[in-house]
């Protein structure tokens, strides 16, 4: 039934939508990935350092020590509906310089057409159902450096998108992210600016398939072509490692992500720009287990009968065990959000 609701959602929304270009898109590259971050509420701009840091700040990946690395994850939503995988590889190829890849995908798989549930003559018939996907791609390419002060590492992405609506629609997108860090002693700094001249999302449509579901039903005409637009985003961390005795060490660090499309539902938050703090931690014994901590997604929730704050409380666990690190994340514990909780897994390996 969900997905049945959701291809008529689908389907209905480039026909509600025809005009020339659109401020949102994209917004599955902001779920975050690796359980590490997550567990943490995506509190790790500053002190990312691992393959994932391909993702989170490209800079990060100049300080991984090993000229090989990789990092899977797989995640599920929405009762299993839609599902969210990753994949990362990094590849050291100087003791100053790395390149890195990153391929998400989350996608609504196997949901039922019934366009031609009729054939000609008016009969019914299931074996004329066929199925389809609705799935978002990003590929990211990054390149990262230690820049003559070894405290300092920079880096970028050049990102792919790639949309796609079963037969019925597709698009391309193209853009970039910058990144750096500073790390002085117990300190970690970092800033990112994502989509920095914008992410741009051609669009197009079959208007042969849609025409029938969306333009007979809703009197909509369907357009040829469509632009979205990612509009840039400023994300800046700060971090501190505490040393408690020769076995334990603590990681804390606070985030707040920038953004300039509206008002939102924030803590600090006008027409012009709204602030999304969130502060993470991690607990490290012996370099070969983490406990880990977050609170985000802080939001002002507007209902019939007033308004209140949520927030989104975090917590995770990892276990290195020689090149192989294996990290788990409960999101949204107990329940505190308006969004649901989901169990995460996440696996690095890194050699030579």
């Amino acid at each position: 039934m969900y997905k049945q609701l959701l291809f008529i959602a689908l389907l209905a929304w480039p026909g509600l939508h025809v005009f020339s270009q659109r401020p949102y898109s994209n917004e599955f590259m902001s779920i975050g990935v690796g359980a590490p971050a997550l567990s943490m509420a995506n509190s790790t701009v500053a002190s990312i350092s691992d393959v994932s840091a391909g993702y989170w700040n490209p800079a990060g990946l100049a300080r991984i020590e090993n000229k090989y690395g990789l990092s899977l994850m797989h995640s599920e939503y929405f009762a299993g509906i839609a599902k969210f995988d990753y994949v990362g590889a990094s590849y050291k190829f100087d003791p100053k310089k790395t390149l890195g890849v990153t391929l998400l995908r989350f996608g609504v798989d196997d949901i039922l057409n019934t366009n031609d549930l009729f054939d000609t003559e008016g009969n019914f018939n299931w074996d004329r159902i066929k199925k389809f996907s609705v799935a978002d791609y990003g590929f990211l390419f990054s390149y990262a450096q230690v820049a003559k002060n070894p405290n300092l590492t920079y880096g970028a992405n050049v990102k792919i998108i790639h949309r796609i609506v079963g037969k019925f629609a597709s698009a391309w997108g193209f853009g970039f992210d910058v990144g750096i860090q500073y790390h002085k002693n117990n300190w970690r700094f970092g800033a990112v600016l994502r989509d920095a001249t914008n992410t741009f999302n051609a669009w197009s449509f079959n208007s042969d398939k849609l025409e029938i579901t969306v333009s007979d039903s809703t009197f909509n005409t369907i357009s040829s072509n469509d632009l979205e637009l990612t509009l840039p985003k400023a994300l800046l961390g700060v971090a501190r490692v505490f040393t408690l005795n020769p076995e334990f060490s603590l990681l804390a660090e606070f985030n707040a992500d920038f953004t300039f499309d509206g008002q939102k539902h924030q803590i600090i938050s006008n027409d012009f720009i709204s602030i999304d703090p969130h502060i993470g931690i991690e607990l490290n014994y012996r370099n070969f287990m983490f406990f880990r901590g977050g609170i985000g997604n802080v939001q002002d929730v507007r209902e019939f009968d007033g308004e209140s704050w949520s927030m989104q409380p975090n917590i995770g666990l990892g276990l290195k065990f020689r090149n192989f690190v294996l990290d788990y994340a409960l999101t949204d514990v107990g329940d505190q959000s308006i969004a649901d909780y989901s169990n995460i897994f996440s696996l690095r390996y890194y050699w030579k």
